[in-house]
């Protein structure tokens, strides 16, 4: 391994485990309880599975905000989640905090046509702290606790690559 590749940090998320592991080279510096999609995994649009296979991300979202920070079309609504606000819309697939947005990096498989995880709109991003980590429960994203993914977003760039398997 070259020096610069020692040097990368990359992510592992493991669906059986709901796990997501952060490496720097071979080092493991952090471990995270995630929540993948409750339908499973899978590639297609529309499916609510989380997709597999390589993947990088394309864009961060959200320095600087506020934690719990409500993003709806990936834009801050200028709410700031809460219970009360939780009981006002209790239909709203919260996407908070932060938003790593990913993109594939396989052609055919997770890139391009009704496959591509980047117009499917496939994020790591924050979940009220209420929501149960290590269990499979979103529509195909991956959520993680907001103090977790905020850690996270320091440690990332855009490019960073992910692998999200499923064995």
């Amino acid at each position: 391994m070259n020096d610069a590749a020692e040097n990368q940090i990359h992510l592992i998320v493991d669906v059986p485990t709901q796990r997501m592991q952060v490496f720097k080279g071979d080092q493991l510096l952090q471990e995270y309880a995630v929540s993948t999609g409750s339908a499973g995994s899978g590639q297609i649009n529309g499916s609510g599975c989380t997709p597999t296979g390589r993947h990088r991300i394309r864009i961060k979202i959200g320095d600087s905000l506020p934690r719990n920070t409500v993003f709806v079309g990936r834009r801050p609504t200028g709410e700031i989640y809460s219970p009360e606000l939780a009981e006002e819309y209790p239909q709203r697939d919260w996407i908070l905090t932060r938003i790593l947005w990913l993109t594939g990096s396989e052609s055919g498989f997770n890139r391009g046509g009704s496959r591509d995880s980047l117009r499917r709109y496939i994020y790591i991003h924050g979940t009220p702290d209420t929501e149960p980590m290590g269990v499979a429960a979103s529509h195909g994203c991956i959520r993680m606790r907001n103090d977790d993914l905020l850690e996270l977003f320091d440690l990332v760039s855009a490019g960073t690559e992910i692998l999200i398997r499923d064995a």
